[in-house]
């Protein structure tokens, strides 16, 4: 049997017969970022193993190219067992998931964070609307595995039929709309809802920006903390029907500048909150459909005219089609 040859020259081999993407993360992704980030967080390997920790991460993302092959069958397919002079055993599948646990999330956390930045925010200035940056928010939520550990930190969803059948982790995700590329994400428990994650968002939009969001959340929480740190942040958000604004000034055929009432609940709630919110709307229909309305902090309608903005929410399904 030949020997094993080293990690880089099976990634590159695998380059010509794997997920498209693999290419591109083989190159974006340097080893010198992989030591960063087990340095960072105090997880490079210190014995000599089969399984160094570099290898380990490599083993994690492969897990999420190779869906239809084990964890065993993920080390195989990129060659990531180091093999010990004069010896050709097979590394044993426990060993394997031994190395996974002592990695930990820690290294793959900082990766993510490390390459958002330099990846999704870079893409998003790039492809700018108007000389804003966009990007979308959205939630989800994700099984995890069924652990009375985990039933008790996620919980899931109670209903008249009883528990879901996994416990169930809910997530929001700041997405560079028109790369596709996660910037940030906040998840945690089912119990908090997808305002609370995505608040979690706001120090992660740069300045100069535009957010597109879904209606669920139209509420002046979400919409002022946006607004109320950094500059020239700007949200696009689509109406329900129920909205109610009074018209303060007319901009062009369904365009008009309006004011809103902020609920005493929701200042009762958050105190810091205005008593009203003065934003733009565009009232658009599409031949066949009923009437849609659009609320944006972009109020400016010669620099952002009317037929782009409503043009640019409908990047929105972007995040829809590509939903982590």
């Amino acid at each position: 049997m030949p020997p094993r040859t080293s990690l880089s020259h099976c990634l590159s081999l695998l380059t010509q017969v794997v997920p498209q993407d693999l290419p591109t993360l083989t190159q974006e992704l340097p080893s010198e970022l992989i030591e960063q980030a087990l340095a960072a967080t105090g997880t490079a390997t210190v014995r000599r193993r089969r399984l160094p920790a570099e290898q380990v991460v490599w083993l994690v993302l492969g897990m999420v190219l190779f869906r239809h092959l084990n964890i065993v069958q993920v080390v195989d397919q990129l060659g990531l067992a180091v093999h010990k002079p004069n010896s050709r055993r097979p590394v044993v599948p426990s060993a394997i998931h031994k190395a996974r646990e002592r990695l930990g999330p820690l290294p793959l956390a900082w990766l993510f964070g490390a390459t958002a930045q330099s990846w999704a925010h870079k893409s998003a200035a790039q492809h700018k609307f108007r000389g804003l940056s966009v990007y979308g928010v959205d939630g989800t939520t994700l099984r995890v595995p069924d652990s009375p550990e985990n039933r008790e930190h996620f919980g899931g969803t109670k209903t008249s039929r009883g528990q879901s059948g996994y416990p169930l982790c809910r997530m929001a995700a700041l997405m560079a709309l028109r790369s596709h590329l996660i910037a940030a994400a906040a998840f945690g428990p089912y119990a908090t809802g997808e305002h609370g994650y995505a608040q979690a968002l706001w120090d992660e939009v740069p300045d100069n920006s535009v957010v597109c969001l879904d209606r669920g959340f139209l509420a002046a929480v979400v919409l002022c903390g946006l607004l109320a740190s950094g500059k020239n942040r700007n949200y696009l958000i689509r109406l329900k029907n129920s909205t109610k604004a009074r018209v303060l000034k007319r901009l062009g055929p369904g365009d008009e500048l309006v004011e809103l009432k902020v609920s005493k609940t929701a200042r009762s709630k958050h105190p810091q909150l205005p008593e009203t919110l003065v934003a733009r709307r565009l009232v658009y229909q599409r031949k066949g459909y009923r009437p849609q309305a659009l609320l944006t902090s972009l109020c400016d309608s010669e620099a952002y005219p009317a037929k782009e903005v409503v043009a640019l929410y409908h990047e929105r399904w972007e995040l829809e089609m590509r939903h982590p």
